[in-house]
């Protein structure tokens, strides 16, 4: 599935970048038949998450699970993945990573910039794989996506890219509404760099009134839901680091009859009205293969970065009734997927 969304009014780089990941990365279609992890070794993988996974599992982790099975790794036969979660408290990513080294795992999986920062921090010689985080090579975790240097490699979600896109979705499905909110972690690199280079910029242009509302943790959330009533924000839009708390976002939206646009799946999925971000399958199965190229000894510096090249607009039209929104025929034309 490639991406039916126009640009309209905003240029992004969208095209340009995908054309040169696909000269640079291509690693989906090198095959793995030739190489082969060592009979009988049990390889031990980090794995830095954001939030524990709900139940069911959700279908990128599935990815990222069938992706290795199809290389030859299989967790519970010669693959053990220790998981820890950082739940938005940036601080707990230094000790998981810090963890990981003492374990003398052979890989960590990064899910988001802040952590493959910390992994960064604990280890220059453990292999990291991002899967998803991103604009590493913005945020120095790479010297460059073609020739990444050093341990690190992966996928970008270039959220420098979407997210403005994000914001002129909210615009054409909701053009009365022109007071955002906007939640962000100004302790998570990805977050804070989008938040200043793009919506703030994007935003002006669109003509919107842009209300940067911080959440470092979870004590931050209710003091940012009160500043939200009190400079009577029209529209939520949360940034991915947000997932641990859209539970609590999502109650206190419906509460007072506001949208929540999020950048996963996972939020449409809890009722917000509109979910628009990359792939999150296509991101976890492209870092699995990653992960199997390097456990079968390839070099991290070696593997250039790709980034995201599949984007899924969804729109929940059982929440816009709810609210009493009329979403315009040209944007459901656009979308993935409809919810009715």
């Amino acid at each position: 599935m490639t991406d039916p969304i126009e640009t309209g009014p905003l240029p992004h780089p969208l095209e340009r970048r995908r054309f040169m990941a696909a000269i640079a990365g291509g690693l989906l279609a090198v095959p793995l038949v030739a190489e082969a992890q060592q009979p009988g070794k049990l390889y031990r993988i980090g794995w830095l998450g954001l939030n524990p996974p709900a139940s069911p599992r959700p279908r990128y982790l599935e990815a990222f699970g069938d992706t290795l099975r199809a290389h030859g790794f299989t967790e519970g036969r010669n693959l053990v993945i220790e998981r820890r979660y950082s739940e938005g408290r940036e601080e707990q990513n230094d000790k998981a990573a810090a963890e990981f080294v003492q374990m003398k795992v052979d890989l960590i999986v990064a899910i988001y910039a802040g952590a493959a920062r910390a992994a960064k921090r604990a280890t220059a010689t453990i292999p990291i794989v991002i899967a998803g985080g991103g604009n590493p090579e913005r945020l120095g975790l790479v010297a460059s996506l073609a020739r990444p240097g050093g341990n690190i490699t992966g996928v970008s979600n270039m959220g420098i890219e979407w997210s403005a896109k994000g914001l002129q979705i909210i615009k054409d499905g909701l053009p009365e509404r022109t007071r955002v909110a906007i939640f962000w972690n100004p302790d998570n690199p990805g977050s804070a760099l989008t938040f200043r280079e793009t919506d703030l910029p994007a935003a002006k242009a669109l003509g919107m009134s842009a209300l940067g509302v911080e959440v470092r943790s979870a004590a931050d959330l209710e003091r940012a839901l009160d500043t939200v009533l009190r400079e009577r924000a029209e529209v939520l839009y949360a940034h991915p680091p947000m997932l641990p708390y859209r539970a609590r976002i999502q109650e206190f939206a419906e509460k007072h009859a506001l949208p929540v646009v999020g950048g996963t799946r996972d939020w449409v999925d809890l009722g917000a009205l509109i979910s628009y971000g990359p792939d999150w399958r296509d991101l976890y199965g492209r870092a699995a293969v990653y992960v199997a190229k390097i456990l079968s000894g390839a070099k991290p510096a070696d593997l250039p970065v790709e980034q995201a090249a599949k984007f899924e607009l969804v729109i929940n039209l059982k929440t816009a009734k709810a609210l009493g929104l009329t979403i315009p025929p040209s944007l459901l034309a656009r979308a993935d997927q409809v919810i009715e």
